[in-house]
């Protein structure tokens, strides 16, 4: 199974797609964290993606193609994926099917999260992550054991692009960068469209009811 989580930041993808890997044992795709990867590991291209990522900017296509494209072609990624927050653009989607016509395979659904800015903005402002295991936390809706502290013992804290003061720009890049693939997914017969409102559980089996059910029976 190949598929493609989109929608805007806060929606719940991440969490949705590391609970259908688990389950289907095809590996998680997200950008985000390979941006995250290279940035502690300070390589040139971890700096160029953190100046993008501070000022709540997307990464140009030709980087995130280019760590993508690497991604898909290991050995774990021959029988199925899942990818969260690419592609964003419709160059990336582009790119993205020459990716797939090469290697013969095939998108078998794309799944596009849609939610209220108001509870978006709630949901961003609450995220609390851990610098060492990459665990994510919400103040309310998922918070953690020990107030501030991850379980694995680390403190938290609010990435930069989950700050106020970059909310705006992501929110707004994404409608204009993102929401083209809405249409050109939907043209393609691929689209389902899928409530993230609720609790993580009502939204996974939403995404289970939208067609990974007839996938794999």
């Amino acid at each position: 199974m190949r598929f493609i989580f989109l929608g805007p930041p806060g929606v719940g993808k991440g969490t949705q797609v590391k609970r259908l890997s688990r389950q289907y044992a095809v590996p998680s795709v997200a950008t985000g964290d390979m941006f995250r990867s290279a940035i502690a590991k300070g390589t040139s291209t971890g700096l160029e993606v953190k100046s993008y990522l501070d000022s709540g900017l997307l990464v140009p296509d030709e980087v995130t193609i280019k760590m993508v494209k690497e991604r898909l072609y290991e050995d774990d990624a021959k029988r199925g994926y899942i990818l969260d927050g690419f592609p964003r653009t419709i160059k990336q989607a582009e790119a993205l099917a020459e990716i797939v016509r090469q290697t013969h395979q095939r998108i078998d659904r794309v799944f596009y999260f849609n939610l209220e800015e108001g509870e978006i903005e709630r949901r961003i402002l609450g995220r609390r992550s851990c610098p060492a295991c990459q665990q994510t936390y919400h103040l309310i809706y998922y918070p953690p054991k020990r107030e501030g502290v991850c379980d694995c013992g680390a403190t938290l804290i609010q990435r930069k692009d989950d700050q106020p003061e970059t909310l705006n720009a992501r929110l707004s890049v994404y409608q204009e960068e993102t929401t083209p693939l809405i249409d050109y997914y939907e043209r393609q017969n691929l689209l389902e469209r899928i409530d993230a409102s609720g609790t993580m559980d009502d939204v996974y089996e939403r995404v289970r009811c939208g067609g990974i059910q007839a996938l794999s029976s």
